[in-house]
């Protein structure tokens, strides 16, 4: 497992548009210190129960043993049973409860424990969280918080190193959203635990152990908006969740050789931030996506449809995809060769005509 002691340079930005905002830093802030993403998303759901008793957080083993991979530690023992409780290992049970109390004035956070295990839950999410709203003509909303701790990097074997962000976000209802920093999962999730709307929140496992130096709380953009989180002329490259650091390394190598590679933090899947985006590729004029997921009908592939919509004239080469390979997640011991490398994002921007 990883143990990185960088911070995404979206991180850095978002802290500091917090600062200025006056939500981050004032007098009485704690002073900065080393951040994990768990921590980060642990103090995000810690404030959120503080602060509205109609939060509950449910899940297996989220309770006593405090997660998998601690991310509720403690909140049973502050909060007690009664708003912090583990449930029976049963997905579909999990999203079922969450949504009746939501229909009754709650807002349930549920925690799936690892990405294949929601697909027992995927009847719940997409024929009835996902269109409440709509059936109901506005009448009844599903404010339900539904953490999907997703992708590889971890060597984990079957069943807990999928990336199934296409699945939710063809899903119209279902926000999805994924931070790559320890500052970004804090306030996306507060965010969306707030929402009056369901939300997908899927935190990539690699980088729970990525620190980053911050004052908690902190605010930074907005959900719902990407973040160029470097700037470059020639080429962008976009990323999230897990994938954002192999951007960012992949911009650093590709300087070296005279590239200047711009990189955005998508940050939420659906609503795609195209706005953001477009601006973007219509500056560098040529754009490549990387995510972990297979690349055939993976996400990459709508975000690549919608860039060539709305950007085809000011293109001067296909939009291109740097994914995993078409086959079930691999085992431990040869996920290296299946993942997105800074070596293959690099060779992709290679098979371009560049005289183009």
């Amino acid at each position: 497992m990883n143990d990185e002691t960088g911070s995404a340079a979206s991180a850095n930005d978002g802290a500091s548009t917090a600062t200025a905002n006056g939500t981050a830093a004032s007098d009485a802030a704690p002073a900065p210190s080393s951040v994990t993403m768990t921590k980060a998303l642990n103090q995000a759901l810690r404030d959120s129960l503080a602060d509205d008793d109609t939060v509950l957080v449910f899940g297996e083993d989220v309770g006593r043993l405090g997660g998998v991979f601690r991310v509720t530690e403690g909140l049973r023992a502050e909060f007690g049973s009664n708003r912090v409780w583990d449930s029976p290992l049963a997905e579909s049970g999990i999203i079922g409860t969450a949504i009746g109390m939501a229909m009754n004035g709650m807002r349930p956070v549920v925690e799936m424990q690892f990405d294949a295990y929601a697909y027992p839950a995927f009847e719940q999410i997409v024929s009835h969280v996902a269109k409440m709203r709509n059936r109901t003509k506005g009448r009844v909303s599903l404010p339900i918080t539904i953490r999907i701790p997703y992708a590889g990097d971890i060597g984990g074997v079957e069943h807990h190193s999928d990336s199934s962000e296409a699945y939710w976000t063809s899903t119209p209802g279902l926000t999805v959203v994924t931070p790559s920093n320890p500052a970004d999962a804090y306030s996306l999730l507060r965010e969306s635990i707030a929402s009056d709307d369901p939300v997908v929140f899927m935190e990539p496992k690699s980088r729970y152990w990525m620190k980053e130096t911050l004052s908690l709380p902190v605010t930074t953009a907005p959900m719902n908006r990407a973040q160029v989180i470097r700037e470059g002329t020639d080429v962008t490259l976009l990323a999230y969740g897990p994938t954002v650091r192999t951007a960012l390394d992949s911009a650093e190598a590709g300087a070296e050789h005279g590239l200047s590679i711009e990189v955005i933090d998508l940050r939420t899947l659906s609503p795609f931030d195209d706005e953001t985006v477009s601006e973007s590729v219509r500056k560098t004029s040529r754009a490549a996506i990387i995510h972990e997921a297979a690349q055939f009908g993976g996400y990459g592939a709508e975000v690549a449809a919608r860039l060539t919509e709305r950007n085809f004239t000011y293109l001067s080469a296909p939009i291109l995809r740097v994914a995993g390979f078409d086959v079930p997640y691999p085992s431990p011991k040869l996920e290296e060769f299946y993942l997105p490398t800074v070596e293959r994002v690099l060779d992709a921007l290679e098979s371009w005509d560049w005289e183009l």
